[in-house]
């Protein structure tokens, strides 16, 4: 899983094994290590109306409803967005790049793009 925070919107992107994954268990998280504290980002499906977040205790949470995970996983769905407050949340499959880049994409999805 990919998090990309500019401003007020919170961007996560999702692997092939991160959609399978969070299908299953309706729950994704990555941690990062910064010395002595550690940053938690996760992805957690309830049964709600709206895509919503939180920020406890160093610990990122984007709580999505349980019918647009099973929609990311089941279809070719691309992704899904919402608001809380003035937070703008995107989640979306992480598509292989275009430009020949050096991390590895293997997990990613097929860029629809690239028979164009």
């Amino acid at each position: 899983m990919k998090i990309r925070i500019k401003g007020n919107s919170v961007r996560y992107r999702l692997t092939r094994t991160d959609v399978d994954q969070f299908n299953k268990a309706y729950y994704l998280a990555e941690s990062t290590n910064f010395g002595n504290k550690q940053l938690i980002c996760a992805l957690e499906a309830k049964e709600q109306d709206a895509v919503t977040a939180s920020f406890i205790d160093n610990k990122v949470t984007v709580t999505v409803p349980v019918a647009k995970a099973e929609e990311l996983a089941k279809t070719d769905t691309v992704g899904f967005d919402g608001k809380d407050g003035e937070l703008y949340l995107l989640i979306e499959k992480d598509f292989q790049c275009l430009d020949d880049v050096a991390e590895d994409q293997s997990d990613n999805y097929p860029n629809p793009l690239a028979a164009k």
